[in-house]
């Protein structure tokens, strides 16, 4: 019996038989003698408030472990506050005669708790492996630099991150090595892998793992954005500047009654500064929409009335664009960085493949099924592009494009219903179906902006923390893979192996048993009397 579990027994003991010598509560409890005298003193030191009695109790002993672990967990693993910051919290809470807070001891039970969550995810992903239900992989790397190098390799499908390792260099074979085992380890392949154009990562792709290799339509949007949004930018806050000017100077005249042609002068000036404004607020606006408009265009279906695509046509409305972009540029007067628009140009065939690549797994699905024309035109033409134009309702956060899938998705929808196949099959049967479409529409995956976020959060995590050891930035792979939760409940894990898993909180909890012993000094004790 533990030491915490001795005093809770002597407290039941007084506390269902009252004030009772040290003689008769060994005798009820079966301690010692001197144990419960030992006991009895610690309950008396630690009585120093209202509310001290009730971590006495086994209620609130149990409560006091999960506030603590809950504590460490929610924000010294997952948020970065440091243990000086949670030590003085818990001092506040008035918690140091009954729980050790130094920042020592409370680093002690993370490193406790980070155990305990490295071996669960191993065992679970165990499990998941046994269960057999891992698909391959729509892949997305890159790699981020904090107090180490760290190369990311995530499922955009289902967001598991598969390696967040810390390497000496970012070359083929590191890139390989890594990638390869751990794929190995989970006994799946790649599908195609989206990055950006290093050659390193297009050679994991096309060598190493033999799959495409896509263009990443995040980077290739940020090429462009970095390239000409300061010159863009630029113009229009010169103009801006330049018409307040104006605007002041005219006032000030108004003040000073100058004589009329002056007046007239500077009203002229406001006047074309006005219309400088104005155009240059048009540019920014243009530039802005053929930026979006690449977004827009690359989908399986076209956006304005939901047809079917093909990688060429994809391919060329693209080149039409960025032809656009660059006579916007040109006839403004803005610097054309060729270099820009002939890095850009080049990805566009790749990037485009992805329509065709994904229309083909499509067709091999469905020639699986043995489906008769009529139903795998019901299929393509309103299934698949209803549930696809509602996953990217949900992603999509600029207003315009949102209001523009959301048009589309309510024609889809309402052919969708008035679809004879839809209105022959039972709920069950129809709901089976939108889930396997729906797992194709996830299967289109265009950028790796999944991949920055979580880049971007270990960035911040890093800040946060001072001189980190190896095993958090494991820790952190696992709590956002099971732990990491979507709008819908489900974690990364949960839709990687199609399997769910339980919550990875109340598994730690249930293994955290033990608090460290609060320590004070006798000067203190005497001092707290």
């Amino acid at each position: 019996m533990g030491l915490w579990a001795k005093s809770v027994v002597i407290f039941n003991a007084i506390c269902e038989h009252g004030k009772q010598s040290v003689r008769h509560l060994a005798a009820r409890t079966g301690l010692s003698k001197s144990s419960v005298h030992r006991h009895l003193q610690a309950i008396d030191r630690r009585d120093r408030y209202p509310e001290s009695s009730l971590w006495e109790t086994e209620a609130g002993r149990t409560w006091l472990i999960r506030l603590v672990v809950a504590t460490l967990f929610v924000f010294g693993l997952k948020r970065g506050v440091g243990a000086e910051t949670l030590s003085e919290f818990f001092g506040r809470l008035r918690l140091e005669a009954h729980v050790g807070c130094s920042p020592s001891a409370l680093r002690s039970v993370m490193h406790n708790l980070e155990r305990i969550i490295l071996e669960t995810a191993a065992a679970w992903e165990q499990e998941g492996i046994a269960h057999g239900e891992i698909r391959p992989v729509i892949g997305a790397v890159d790699e981020t630099f904090l107090q180490r190098m760290m190369l990311v390799f995530m499922d955009l499908a289902s967001g598991y991150v598969l390696m967040e390792a810390v390497a000496v260099d970012r070359s083929y074979q590191t890139w390989y090595s890594g990638v390869n085992e751990r794929l190995q380890t989970f006994g799946i392949g790649v599908l195609y892998l989206v990055s950006d154009r290093a050659k390193a990562l297009i050679k994991l792709a096309q060598t190493g793992l033999g799959c495409l290799s896509i263009p990443d339509l995040f980077h290739l949007s940020h090429d462009l954005a970095k390239g000409y949004a300061l010159a863009i930018f630029g113009r229009l806050r010169q103009a801006t500047q330049a018409l307040a000017q104006a605007k002041q100077r005219l006032e000030s005249l108004h003040n000073s009654q100058a004589d009329r042609a002056q007046v007239e002068q500077a009203q002229a000036l406001v006047a074309d500064c006005e219309l400088s404004v104005r155009h240059w607020q048009g540019v920014h606006s243009a530039w802005k929409q053929h930026l979006s408009n690449l977004s827009r265009i690359l989908h399986p279906w076209r956006l304005v009335d939901s047809t079917r695509q093909t990688s060429l046509a994809v391919e060329q409305q693209l080149r039409v664009e960025l032809q656009a972009l660059e006579t916007l540029l040109a006839t403004n007067g803005l610097p054309v960085k060729k270099h820009i628009l002939d890095k850009v140009r080049k990805q566009l065939a790749g990037i485009s493949a992805l329509v065709d690549f994904w229309w083909q797994t499509v067709r091999q699905d469905l020639e699986q099924m043995a489906m008769t024309p009529r139903w795998t035109q019901w299929a393509d033409e309103l299934l698949l592009p209803l549930m696809y134009w509602q996953a990217q309702l949900c992603r999509t956060r600029c207003p315009s494009q949102k209001a523009q899938i959301a048009f589309v998705l309510q024609v889809v929808e309402e052919a969708f219903d008035r679809h004879p196949c839809t209105q022959q099959l039972a709920s069950e049967v129809l709901a089976g179906w939108k889930e396997w479409a729906g797992e194709h529409a996830r299967a289109f995956q265009r950028a790796s902006s999944a991949v920055e976020g979580r880049n971007g959060y270990l960035a911040q995590m890093h800040h946060n923390h001072r001189g980190l050891p190896m095993r958090r930035y494991q820790v952190w792979t696992v709590l956002h893979n099971f732990d990491g939760r979507a709008a819908d409940g489900t974690t990364p894990a949960t839709r990687f192996f199609r399997r769910s898993f339980p919550d990875l909180f109340e598994s730690v909890l249930s293994q955290s048993d033990a608090l460290p012993m609060p320590r004070q000094r006798r000067q203190a004790i005497a001092a707290s009397h």
